[in-house]
């Protein structure tokens, strides 16, 4: 029996430059990883913590996302070179799927009765793709950029420049179920909706998350609070604040996870509103993570998130992907008293 590793293990063979975003496959422990440097690639990921790399595929520049198909055969990407590209698990070849006008952004799969792609771009739209047509099916109009974007059928929740967020039903995917004002101050960076799609985690470039839920009859619930700061305890003090970069939500328990530009991560549980636990910091910003498909090992990306823009480039910035084992402990919900 192999045994399973009890600290947090390095991933061989990382990305060349800048993490974009990493993601589990559904289906097995397959981590997708976009970059920087113009490619996706996908590891295996051992029962021991090891890591092979089993493939790669290029983009015409910076990709800038990716996301698993339910089935775990095929993964999309995005990227600035405003292209949507699909890669089959099978065949091992990417094929061009969706275009913009503008760098993609983000990309998710809608998993309604036949899957659909959609892409979010800096062109201020959202297209929707049967990856069979040459053509979108649809598209939809934001009022500015989209930063940020995540599905859970039938919600998807999208995440624009000035903080506009616009909530869609998929049911009726080409009109806003409901367009609102982020409800943190500053700007939006990252979207994560609930594993029931009753809501969503929103994180903002001030150290700030909010729970929201989408019905009204479930407005008593949204709340909104720090992480990511360091200092200010005392009103003299100012805090050093950093961006919520990553939003992920449990796939067993339900609780959920908190990371960003001061490179630590940690664990909560929305229902009792607290702390789970918090975990060292790596030093640099952590730009993505992610749960596998049973919640036991969360993936996290080491590298250089933007937060400070260009001027905050360091030639010997780290590109780590790492793995942490996790616990019931760290991540099962607290009992209610």
């Amino acid at each position: 029996m192999i045994k399973a590793p009890t600290q947090d293990m390095e991933v061989q063979h990382p990305p060349a430059d800048g993490i974009s975003e990493i993601q589990f496959s559904p289906q097995a422990d397959f981590l997708a990883a976009s970059s920087w440097d113009n490619n996706v690639r996908i590891y295996e990921i051992q029962s021991n913590g090891g890591s092979i790399a089993k493939a790669m595929y290029s983009h015409g520049a910076p990709a800038l996302c990716c996301a698993w198909s339910k089935d775990g055969t095929k993964l999309a990407s995005g990227g600035a070179d405003k292209v949507g590209k699909l890669f089959d698990i099978s065949t091992g070849q990417s094929t061009q799927v969706a275009q913009h006008d503008a760098p993609i952004r983000e990309i998710r799969w809608v998993d309604g009765p036949n899957p659909i792609l959609a892409t979010g771009s800096w062109d201020k739209t959202i297209k929707y793709w049967d990856t069979r047509q040459p053509t979108p099916i649809s598209t939809v109009t934001l009022p500015e950029r989209l930063y940020t974007m995540d599905s859970v059928f039938p919600l998807l929740v999208a995440g624009t420049a000035d903080r506009h967020v616009i909530v869609y039903n998929l049911n009726n995917p080409s009109t806003p179920f409901k367009t609102m004002t982020s409800p943190l101050k500053w700007q939006t960076r990252t979207i994560s909706c609930f594993g029931d799609g009753t809501g969503y985690g929103i994180g903002s470039i001030e150290g700030r998350v909010a729970i929201q839920y989408v019905e009204d009859k479930d407005a008593s619930k949204n709340f909104s609070f720090k992480c990511h700061r360091e200092g200010g305890q005392t009103m003299r003090d100012k805090a050093d604040v950093y961006a919520v970069n990553a939003i992920n939500w449990h796939p067993i328990h339900g609780t959920f996870s908190t990371a960003g530009a001061d490179g630590g991560f940690n664990f909560w549980d929305k229902d009792s509103r607290q702390k789970l636990k918090s975990f060292p910091k790596v030093g640099c910003p952590i730009s993505s993570t992610c749960f596998n498909r049973n919640g036991s090992i969360f993936a996290y990306a080491i590298s250089y998130d933007w937060s400070k823009g260009h001027g905050g480039v360091d030639q010997q910035s780290q590109n780590k992907i790492m793995l942490h084992p996790v616990i019931d402990e760290e991540a099962k919900p607290r009992k209610r008293t």
